[in-house]
């Protein structure tokens, strides 16, 4: 019989919450997944959600600072956990998922925590005032991924549950990506459902844009 071997030990708690969806859909937008099946990393610009992030899964990481291809620099957070990315597999989240993300498998009940997490991730809104009709002020929610299975299935998640349809766009940078947009009255519906729980777990600035668009408009801002 031969020896075995010592049982990995995991350092995430892994038990859905809201902010443990938060977290996860946040990994499935900004995240990166290494080929060693060990390691996992977030980089941002901004270093308050890599600390709203480590909070959501409850693990205490040294920040540390990474360039990009432009020189410029960024934080980033990195650890390994076996057990969390197998975890991640096991709920649709794979290595070189930039490409490959499709459905990912999340509670229902926090579905809207983990696409607060995908918008926060690489998601944005945007708002002006449209030329061609008077007083028309326009405002949108948008996602984006280089999967377009991915934005298929979070399109038909979000209208199977608020009845708004959006629409997808492509464009292309390096490589081509595609973005799901919400306008106006629909962008509003999603984001009252995203940010329903007060106070909950966000990127401060970005729900400050939002905030600033919908005041605008002469809607109620978000708690």
């Amino acid at each position: 019989m031969g020896e075995r071997g010592i049982k990995p030990k995991g350092k995430v708690i892994i038990k859905w919450s809201a902010n443990f969806a938060y977290a996860i859909g946040l990994l499935a937008t900004d995240g990166c997944l290494s080929p060693d099946g060990r390691h996992l990393s977030l980089t941002s610009k901004d270093t308050d959600q890599l600390e709203t992030f480590m909070k959501c899964l409850r693990i205490n990481n040294k920040i540390g600072k990474v360039k990009n291809r432009k020189g410029q620099t960024a934080s980033r957070v990195q650890f390994g956990d076996v057990l969390f990315i197998k975890f991640l597999d096991s709920i649709g989240l794979l290595q070189a998922k930039s490409l490959t993300l499709g459905r990912i498998d999340v509670p229902l009940e926090y579905f809207f925590d983990f696409l607060r997490g995908c918008f926060d991730g690489d998601g944005s809104s945007y708002s002006y005032w449209d030329p061609r009709w008077k007083s028309s002020f326009m405002f949108y929610m948008e996602f984006s991924s280089g999967s377009i299975d991915f934005i298929e299935w979070i399109r038909k998640e979000i209208n199977t549950k608020l009845k708004i349809r959006g629409h997808i766009t492509s464009a292309r940078k390096k490589n081509k990506y595609y973005q799901l947009k919400y306008a106006k009255y629909e962008g509003i519906k999603l984001v009252m459902e995203m940010y329903k729980k007060r106070g909950c777990i966000c990127l401060k600035r970005k729900k400050l844009k939002i905030n600033e668009s919908l005041s605008t408009i002469g809607v109620s801002q978000i708690k």
